[in-house]
């Protein structure tokens, strides 16, 4: 079996849908680390550094526009990929030219586990191209 490629946090304050994400990108051979809401999020963030961060739009304590805000600052630099999740919208993912809410990769809850690995996986291979 490979060693995990890539490190991946799942931010999300509902339990199983974070469970869900989390199970489909270890199957793929990702390292997840997962955090319940936008302040432990930035923590696992500071100590994890990974390369994809997922956040959920609506959570308490924190929600997903100051996450992904809050994270895009602490990275400088270097910033993952961020994904905002959504139940708030129905249609396709999609990419914005420049952040929107905090991320440029907005996709609905309600898209395919297995889509969104696609997605990631497409995403990292153009940052890789790109580098």
């Amino acid at each position: 079996m490979q060693s995990p490629r890539v490190k991946t946090l799942v931010i999300d304050d509902d339990a199983l849908f974070r469970n869900v994400l989390s199970d489909i990108f270890r199957e793929y051979n990702f390292t997840v680390v997962t955090a319940e809401n936008g302040l432990e999020g930035i923590k696992v963030f500071l100590e994890e550094s990974p390369d994809v961060v997922i956040v959920d739009l609506v959570m308490p304590m924190l929600g997903g526009v100051s996450t992904c805000l809050e994270i895009s600052r602490l990275a400088g630099d270097s910033p993952p990929i961020l994904i905002l999740l959504t139940s708030m919208f129905k249609g396709a993912p999609h990419e914005h030219e420049s952040p929107e809410m905090g991320a440029r990769i907005h996709i609905p809850k309600s898209t395919n586990p297995l889509d969104i690995v696609i997605i990631v996986e497409q995403l990292l291979d153009r940052k890789k191209y790109q580098q």
